[in-house]
This record gives C-alpha cells, sequence and structure tokens, in this order.
C-alpha cells in the first residue's frame, strides 16, 4: 500500500476571464489559453473555466457581481485552492474579492510572479523577482490577511502604537531599497564583462523570441551548453551565454534571453529590463519564432514591440523560424526581409543557420593581402588569432611571407599591420 502523505496534491483552480467588446478577440482568446499554460506550468489543476462578455471592467469586482457570486459558489462547490484571474486586478477589486472567496484569490501577474520566483536560479534572477513582487504587493497591502501570509518574515521593528500595516509597509519599503542596491551592483558587474567583450571585439549574438519558441534548444544544440529546455512557459529566466565557432573559425557569444509573453505585467518588464539590456549590446539578433504556432504572428509583433521599447529595433535582426519539422507542408508564414526556416534538432538546419550568422559576422571583416618579412614571425602570430581564411606563402627572392587574411575592421592590431599592406594607397580608403 502506497503512504498517501508522498504524494503531493496539485494544487486546483478556477480561471475567470473577462472578453471586452472593445479589445481584439484573437488576442484576448490567446491571452486566456495563455492563462492555461501559465497555470499548467505553474502545476495547477484547472476545474473550471467562467468567462463573461462585457464593454467594461467592473471597478469594484472585475466582473459584473451575480457573474462573481456565481464564481464564489461554483469555487466553493469544487473545493478549489485558488481563483486565478487573466488580468491585473487593482487594489480596491483584490481587497472585495479577498473578502468574497473563501480561498485563495490572484491574478495573472501574481501567477507569472509565481512561476518566476520557481525558476529564477541566478542571485541577479532572484533579486529581481523578490523586487517585482513586493512592488506588486506594496499598494495592495490594506487588508490582505491571506495575501500577507504568504510574504512570512517576521517584522520586528514595530515602534509604540504603530500598526501592523505600517510596520509591514515599512519592511517592504526598505527590503525593495536594499533589493535596487544589490541590482545596481549586479548591473554594474554585467556592464563591466559587456565593456571588456566590446574592447576585445567579440561579435555578440542575441536570442530573442516569444517564450517557447525554442530558444534554449537552440543555444544549447549550437553550443552542447546544458540550459533548462522545457516545454514550459518561462523555462530560462537567466540570461546564459556561451560561445560558438563558426564554420570559418570565428567565436561568436550567443546569450539567450527570457522569453517574452502578452500583457507580461510591468512590475517584470521593469525588473528584466537589466536581463533584457543585453539585447542592446548585440551585433546580431536572431529572433526566434515558433512556426507551428497557430498564433505566431502575433507573437512576432509582441517581440518587435518589445525590442522598440528597447530600442533595439535597428540592429540586424535574422528570424529563425524554428519548428519546421512540425509544419504542415503550405502552411502560410509571413514574408520578413531576413528569414530562415530550421528545426533545432535537425544538424544540417544547424550548420545552414550557422553560415547565415557567418554572412553577418564577416561583414565586419575585411579581405587583405600582406608583405611581412621573415623576421617578423610576432605579426603572423597574432594574425593566427586574430584574423580567419588565412592563407600564407613564402616569397623566397624577397625574403618575406604572402599572407591573405580577413580581418575585424575594428581590431587594434589594425594600425601594427598598416605598413605590411601590399597594395596600400588603393586599400587606405577602404580599410579606415
Amino acid at each position: 500500500m502506497h503512504d498517501m502523505t508522498d504524494i503531493k496534491k496539485r494544487e486546483t483552480a478556477i480561471l475567470v476571464a473577462a472578453v471586452l467588446d472593445n479589445k481584439d478577440e484573437e488576442r484576448q482568446r490567446l491571452s486566456l489559453e495563455e492563462l492555461h499554460e501559465l497555470a499548467r506550468t505553474a502545476d495547477v489543476e484547472v476545474l473550471d473555466v467562467i468567462i463573461q462578455n462585457r464593454d467594461r471592467l467592473d471597478n469594484a469586482w472585475f466582473l459584473g457581481t451575480g457573474k462573481i457570486d456565481e464564481v464564489a459558489h461554483r469555487a466553493h462547490d469544487l473545493g478549489v485552492d485558488v481563483v486565478i484571474f487573466n488580468g491585473e486586478l487593482t487594489p480596491g477589486q483584490t481587497r472585495n474579492l479577498d473578502n468574497l472567496f473563501d480561498c485563495k484569490v490572484i491574478d495573472r501577474t501574481q501567477l507569472i510572479l509565481d512561476i518566476f520566483a520557481g525558476r529564477a536560479h541566478s542571485r541577479e534572477g532572484k533579486i529581481q523577482v523578490e523586487l517585482a513582487q513586493y512592488n506588486y504587493i506594496l499598494p495592495r497591502l490594506a487588508g490582505q490577511g491571506k495575501q500577507l501570509s504568504r510574504l512570512g518574515g517576521g517584522i520586528g521593528t514595530r515602534g509604540p502604537g504603530e500598526t501592523k500595516l505600517e510596520s509591514d509597509r515599512r519592511h517592504i519599503r526598505r527590503r525593495i531599497s536594499e533589493l535596487k542596491s544589490h541590482l545596481e551592483d549586479v548591473v554594474r558587474t554585467r556592464a563591466l564583462h559587456r565593456e571588456r567583450r566590446k574592447k576585445n571585439k567579440v561579435f555578440q549574438i542575441a536570442l530573442v523570441g516569444y517564450t517557447n519558441a525554442g530558444k534554449s534548444t537552440l543555444l544549447n544544440r549550437l553550443t552542447q551548453a546544458e540550459t533548462l529546455q522545457e516545454d514550459k512557459l518561462f523555462a530560462t529566466l537567466d540570461p546564459t551565454t556561451r560561445q560558438l565557432k563558426l564554420p570559418a573559425g570565428v567565436d561568436v557569444l550567443l546569450t539567450d534571453t527570457v522569453g517574452f509573453i502578452q500583457e507580461l505585467p510591468t512590475a517584470l518588464v521593469a525588473a528584466f529590463r537589466s536581463t533584457l539590456e543585453g539585447v542592446q549590446e548585440a551585433d546580431l539578433i536572431l529572433h526566434v519564432v515558433d512556426s507551428h504556432h497557430p498564433d505566431l504572428e502575433i507573437h512576432m509583433e509582441v517581440v518587435d514591440r518589445v525590442l522598440k521599447d528597447l530600442k533595439a529595433d535597428d540592429i540586424p535582426q535574422l528570424t529563425v523560424f524554428n519548428k519546421k519539422d512540425l509544419v504542415r507542408p503550405g502552411t502560410y508564414l509571413p514574408r520578413v526581409e531576413n528569414a530562415i526556416h530550421i528545426s533545432a534538432l535537425s544538424d544540417r538546419d544547424l550548420q545552414s543557420l550557422m553560415e547565415r550568422m557567418e554572412g553577418y559576422v564577416m561583414q565586419a571583416y575585411k579581405e587583405m593581402t600582406l608583405r611581412i618579412p621573415s623576421d617578423r614571425g610576432d605579426i603572423i602570430s597574432m594574425l593566427y588569432r586574430a584574423g580567419v581564411e588565412m592563407s600564407q606563402e613564402f616569397d623566397e627572392d624577397a625574403g618575406e611571407y604572402i599572407v591573405k587574411t580577413r580581418l575585424n575592421n575594428d581590431d587594434p592590431l589594425y594600425g601594427r599591420i598598416y605598413p605590411f599592406l601590399q597594395d596600400k594607397p588603393e586599400r587606405q580608403e577602404e580599410l579606415w
């Protein structure tokens, strides 16, 4: 006989959504589907979904009072642990609903914050999530018995005559400023690393895309890295950077980013801004799209909007339509300027993708022919380190090596090799 205490009971939930007359119906449908997916990711079992068509949200109750009573009865009859609203509840709505329901009431934002809290592993990721949680909770403190119990943590700083609520507020504000200063330290360190990489002239490629588009799988397959890859939303929260050697021998850096989603809570967008700022430093953006998803055009719009917000929309971009092995023949895919269709699981497709990436890298490399005296082995070894596609032959009459190579335009080595350029007058304008 099994010991029942070993079996973890999954939380059960009812999802509640309003379909608004003035909003795009497709997007609202996608948003509700995503709420289902978010619940699955949080290991919550959905027992029912209740939807009301409205012209606008009710200021006090989110839905009409009759509908909310129906939800409360249904929640009681099913004995669910939590009712999840598909939207961000105001502090007033949260208070009213919390008093009416005898189970937990949370909104889409809290659900996402919970998932993020469970999936952040780096110090920075944890700080960002905790900061977002406190920023969310602070305006909603009053009258939130059930919510406050989730905060935990003894305060122990209450002054004479000070209410519990005020001391909670002070504790949270103090914690917010501590977290902000920790985050600034982490961001400074990351900026220093980025500066060093820029100085070393390493070509940087950022992977961006809607959540679950296959970015982590692609990173793992290209670099044999072991980042988490799951068929769940927000599998990656911590930015992962890996080195990749392209076919011609150039080393580039590939960085994975947190997946985007419709209506990503503002608290989180602000918190994860520093993670996404790495995208602004990229020399090339790979926009990974799940080409098998029916809503891929909406996904692409969401990503483009975030890139615009980050002022990264002028960086060269290659759209990678992924999961082509799942796409039915004849499926329409939007036409974009630079695109490649791949399956991250196909070696041949990965090879084609690396060749396309190399095309972008090589635009920064110029071809040149050099005549280097035989006693200048130091220059030749530097070229071997910095150049690509290098070949050399020895001219015995002149006692010189004739070297053909390609060098990055920004490489500080240029100043050293200029005297050895074979055809300086013609080359000078081209190189500088």
